[in-house]
């Protein structure tokens, strides 16, 4: 890789300005196999500079010109999806195929989606004599987390400049690579100087800049809940816009009257696809607790049916988590829900028996949990799935919401009527019944600590707009 020391700033790579240097580890090794630059407030300063200047113009162009390059930059990614999937899995640790179909996959998804919005967004229309007006908000700056790493680039960058924003990209740390990859796609689509700049760097320090930086008209931040509120907090100086997706400990609702063999087992696999590392993960299972010892038994036979190892094993279904930081609190959590009396029904602490180094979670599997134990409070991200009993509809729809978060929930049930009405009682941004296919035009966001704003298709593209009215426009 040409630019990993480089940042992508005013349409051509350039050097830090104040050169500094971080490991990039390969989590299945614990060893560092490239290094990147990182950034500091005076490279934020200059991509902000550049995203200023370009901004005029671009606001300006035609619906015709961004759809183009909204092609153009699709024709450019397809050529460079594998080179993106076979970053994500050595940054953080997906299975090569997984990396290649799936998280690189997003992509492209993102891609053929927003084309399809702009194609049609109404982002003018008459309420009597006023004109309605939807315009870019500005300057953005785009932070993304390590976890689905193109998707969040595609889902922030994609409405934004469908939208006529410029803007500025600060990618995970922790999964920089295929940040780098989708800026030379950026670059050999041909978007316009200025528009799209990248700078890599920590939260602590890139991120804190861009948020509290009077240059930038909003922020769009996916990462931990605790981050979020930092960006929140930096970004109040300036009274600019802030969208957050944050973090999530989603409730799977399994009803009395569902197929227990298949319920059981499709939400295990929900939880654990991606090692346990997604924001929607479905970590806390309710099931009736006359049916606990039964389900029980599923779980254990379908985590245990997970082979844990190297990414680039084709028989490998779970790879390793990112980095020590994400090993070291699942270890601290799996042994507090052993502490706190729940009962480990397979998995535990340390690494599988057959691997003696990388960031590898045993799949772990407890029963018998409370609602007010750690293990169903805190946001393992991890292979970790709690099994909770309930008693009646009323406990396990009060259970369910019982958490500082709601950015999703899952319901399952033979009885589709009964499904909805459940579903209807989820503080959750999005509810998933008998576990769906995903929907890109779908709105993705989240209730309470699970963040503010929606992202994915049309919403998406309305988050990074101002509204507008014209009073007048059209004489009385």
């Amino acid at each position: 890789m040409a630019h990993e020391t480089q940042f992508y700033i005013d349409g051509k790579w350039v050097d830090p300005v104040t050169p500094a240097l971080l490991d990039v580890i390969d989590p299945s090794t614990e060893e560092a196999y490239t290094k990147i630059a990182v950034g500091s407030p005076a490279d934020v300063d200059r991509a902000v500079a550049a995203a200023r200047a370009a901004f005029p113009r671009f606001a300006l162009t035609a619906r015709k010109e961004r759809i183009e390059l909204l092609r153009a930059i699709l024709a450019e990614y397809e050529k460079r999806r594998a080179d993106a999937g076979e970053a994500i899995s050595r940054e953080m640790g997906a299975p090569l195929q997984f990396a290649r179909d799936i998280q690189a996959g997003r992509g492209n998804a993102h891609l053929e989606r927003m084309i399809e919005v702009l194609e049609t967004f109404p982002f003018e229309s008459m309420q009597g004599n006023t004109l309605i007006a939807r315009e870019p908000i500005g300057v953005c700056g785009l932070i993304t987390p390590w976890n689905w790493p193109i998707n969040q680039i595609a889902c922030k960058v994609l409405p934004a400049l469908a939208a006529g924003c410029t803007m500025v990209l600060k990618p995970s740390e922790e999964a920089p690579i295929d940040a780098i990859i989708w800026s030379e796609v950026m670059d050999a689509a041909g978007v316009p100087k200025g528009v799209y700049n990248m700078v890599q760097g920590s939260g602590a320090v890139v991120g804190e800049a861009m948020s509290a930086h009077p240059g930038i008209d909003m922020m769009s931040f996916t990462g931990s809940t605790r981050a979020g509120i930092r960006v929140a907090q930096a970004a109040a100086t300036t009274v600019k816009r802030v969208a957050q997706e944050l973090g999530g400990k989603s409730a799977n609702i399994l009803l009395p009257d569902v197929d227990f063999q298949t319920a059981v087992t499709k939400g295990i696999n929900s939880m654990m696809v991606n090692s346990g590392q997604s924001c929607t993960a479905p970590s806390r299972m309710f099931v009736p607790q006359e049916r606990h010892d039964e389900v029980k038994a599923i779980a254990k036979a379908a985590a245990e049916r997970f082979v844990v190892g190297d990414p680039r094993n084709p028989e490998t279904r779970l790879g390793p988590v990112v980095n020590a930081t994400q090993y070291e609190k699942i270890q601290r959590l799996i042994q507090a829900g052993i502490d706190e009396g729940a009962e480990l029904v397979t998995g535990g602490t340390g690494r599988p028996e057959n691997l003696n180094r990388g960031y590898y979670v045993r799949p772990t599997v407890f029963a018998g949990v409370r609602n007010d134990m750690t293990i169903a409070r805190e946001e393992i991200f991890g292979p970790v799935i709690a099994i909770l009993p309930y008693k009646s509809e009323a406990e396990v729809i009060e259970l369910a919401n019982d958490t500082i978060y709601g950015l999703a929930a899952y319901v399952q049930s033979a009885d589709l009527e009964q499904a909805r009405r459940v579903a209807a009682r989820m503080r959750a941004g999005n509810v998933h019944i008998n576990y769906p296919m995903g929907d890109t035009a779908a709105p993705f966001g989240g209730y309470k600590q699970s963040g503010n704003g929606r992202e994915y298709g049309k919403w998406g593209l309305e988050e990074f707009l101002e509204t507008k009215a014209v009073l007048g426009f059209q004489a009385a």
